[in-house]
């Protein structure tokens, strides 16, 4: 079960999550999000962080690639996750520029939002299926809302791919059982207030996930 810990800001939060074993951690680059850094913050974060730890996403919303340039400009990254309006054409552009493996976000609310998936699987390498942002939302993710997750059950998904969207350590057995996932994402669902992680509830979230794939 890969685990992901979205929207890390602060040496506690990337601290709790390489001591809760989390696969990967989120650094959102996109300033209306509470959770945001600039690519120097996410650079002392991610130096801040013993040993090898947890792959580093660089979370963008339909970035320029000067945007990309100034990140890894000031730090490595693991994988590129792009959670705006970008199209296949623009996912591939991002991936052959840069030479990173791209996670595409795409906001499901109905069984004809994976119909998309297809478009998108040559261009590449991981889904996050997330619940689609209500219309006015200002931030296209990390609204703790969750979408239908037996719309996934059963579904063969083209490539890789995690859920979330209204995920905690509470519910993320029973989402992970529903959906059929195979990795989890998590950013408000561990907050003990807006933008602000609670270490205890990374551990725990990391926890719960991974206690599903020895069921």
């Amino acid at each position: 079960m890969l685990v992901k810990i979205c929207g890390i800001n602060d040496p506690a939060a990337m601290e709790a999550a390489a001591a809760a074993g989390a696969d990967l951690v989120g650094l959102v680059f996109f300033p209306p999000s509470p959770r945001a850094v600039t690519p120097e913050q996410a650079a002392a974060l991610a130096r801040s962080e013993a040993g090898a730890g947890p792959g580093k996403v660089g979370l963008f919303v339909d970035p320029t690639d000067a945007d990309i340039v100034a990140v890894l400009a000031a730090l490595p990254l693991d994988l590129i996750q792009l959670h705006g309006e970008e199209t296949p054409e623009r996912c591939a552009a991002v991936r052959k520029r840069f030479g990173l493996p791209v996670m595409k976000a795409l906001g499901i609310a109905s069984a004809a939002d994976l119909d998309r998936l297809a478009a998108y699987a040559p261009a590449v390498d991981r889904f996050l299926l997330d619940a689609k942002a209500p219309p006015g939302a200002p931030l296209p993710g990390g609204n703790a809302a969750p979408f239908d997750w037996t719309l996934t059950a059963g579904r063969a998904i083209p490539r890789p791919w995690l859920l979330a969207g209204g995920l905690t350590p509470e519910n993320v057995v029973q989402a992970i059982a529903a959906a059929g996932a195979t990795g989890v994402d998590v950013s408000s669902g561990v907050e003990r207030a807006r933008g602000v992680k609670d270490p205890a509830r990374i551990a725990a979230f990391t926890r719960a996930a991974r206690a599903t794939a020895r069921v």
